[in-house]
C-alpha cells in the first residue's frame, strides 16, 4: 500500500467522542423544553429520541446535524392486510391528525428557537445553529402498525410528507407496549457485540472513506448515503470481522460485498439493519448497481486487492 491505511483506518474507526454525545443530549433537552412550553403539546404523550447515525454511534465527520424523532403515540398510522379494515381489528379513527401534530410541533419550535432558526421541510423540521447551540433535523412521527390477519402487528414509526405519501421505518423499540422485536438499533448492537465491536468501526471507516472519495472527485461515491453503507456492512458475515487489523477486516468486507453485489440474485434477500425492509427494493433511493460500483471503486482506492 502506498499509504499507511491501517493508521488511517484506526483513526476513522474510533467511536464518537464526548462532544458528539453532548450535542445529542443538548438537542434532546432543547426540543423537550420547547414541547414543555407549548400549551398544545405539553399534555400529550410524546417521546423525543435520537435516531440515525448519532443514535447508532456510527456518525463521522460531515454529519453535523443531529437527527431527532418526536413521537406522539396517541395516534397511529396502520397498514392493514388486503380485505380488512380498521373495524376488523376494533380500531377507531383518531381525532388528532398527523398534519395537526406537525403544525403544532413547528409552532412550538418557532416559539422556542425563533422563526429565523426553524425551517419546515417536506419530511422534517430543520433547526439551524442558534443561541441554544442546537443544529438538528426534527422528524415528527406517529406510531406505525403493520397488521397481520391474526390480529398481531409490528411497530415502527411513520411520517406523512407535506407533498404526500407515507414513510415508515423501524429505528428501535421505543415503547414498552411494542412487541419485543429487535429493530435497527438493537440489531446493530447485537452485530457489534458478536464481532468484538468491529462492526461499527468498519461502518465508520467505510463512511469516512466514502467522504474522502467524494472530496477527491470519485464519481462512484456521490450517490452512496451513509445509511446504505451501514446496511451493506451489516449484511457481511461475522467472519469478515475476525482479523487482527482493520485493514484485514476491510479487505474481507470488500471481498464479500464486491462478490455479492455483482448481480441482483446474490443480494436479493439483503435487508436494512432493521432486518425488515429489503435493502435493494425498487422503492429505495439507491440501486444495487450503484452499490457495486462504489465497492469496486473503493477497493481500488485503498490499494492492491488481496
Amino acid at each position: 500500500m502506498n499509504r499507511e491505511w491501517e493508521n488511517t483506518f484506526g483513526h476513522w474507526a474510533k467511536p464518537p467522542g464526548k462532544t458528539e454525545e453532548e450535542r445529542s443530549e443538548n438537542a434532546i433537552k432543547a426540543i423537550r423544553n420547547a414541547i414543555a412550553k407549548s400549551d398544545k403539546l405539553n399534555r400529550r404523550s410524546i417521546k423525543v429520541f435520537v435516531q440515525g447515525s448519532y443514535r447508532n454511534r456510527v456518525n463521522v465527520r460531515k454529519e453535523s446535524d443531529v437527527d431527532l424523532g418526536v413521537l406522539c403515540d396517541e395516534s397511529f398510522i396502520p397498514f392493514y392486510p388486503e380485505g380488512t379494515t380498521k373495524e376488523t381489528f376494533g380500531n377507531v379513527s383518531a381525532g388528532y391528525t398527523y398534519t395537526r401534530f406537525k403544525d403544532e410541533l413547528e409552532e412550538a419550535l418557532v416559539d422556542y428557537f425563533g422563526r429565523g432558526s426553524v425551517y419546515r421541510g417536506n419530511k422534517a423540521i430543520d433547526i439551524k445553529e442558534n443561541s441554544y447551540h442546537v443544529d438538528a433535523d426534527v422528524a415528527p412521527f406517529f406510531e406505525y402498525r403493520r397488521y397481520w390477519t391474526d390480529g398481531s402487528y409490528r411497530c415502527g414509526v411513520a411520517l406523512i410528507p407535506d407533498r404526500g405519501g407515507r414513510v415508515h421505518n423501524y429505528p428501535e423499540r421505543l415503547l414498552e407496549s411494542w412487541p419485543h422485536t429487535p429493530l435497527h438499533y438493537e440489531n446493530g448492537v447485537s452485530k457489534n457485540t458478536e464481532t468484538g465491536r468491529s462492526y461499527k468501526g468498519v461502518v465508520r471507516i467505510m463512511k469516512s472513506l466514502r467522504n474522502e472519495m467524494e472530496e477527491s472527485g470519485e464519481a462512484a461515491a456521490k450517490p452512496i448515503p451513509g445509511f446504505l453503507l451501514e446496511c451493506m456492512v451489516w449484511n457481511a458475515p461475522n467472519t469478515c470481522f475476525s482479523h487482527d487489523t482493520w485493514d484485514g477486516d476491510i479487505q474481507a468486507v470488500f471481498q464479500y460485498l464486491w462478490s455479492n453485489t455483482k448481480d441482483d440474485e446474490s443480494c436479493k434477500n439483503w435487508h436494512e439493519v432493521n432486518d425488515i425492509k429489503y435493502l435493494f427494493h425498487a422503492t429505495q433511493k439507491w440501486t444495487r448497481a450503484q452499490a457495486h460500483a462504489f465497492v469496486d471503486s473503493a477497493w481500488d482506492y485503498v490499494g492492491v486487492r488481496t
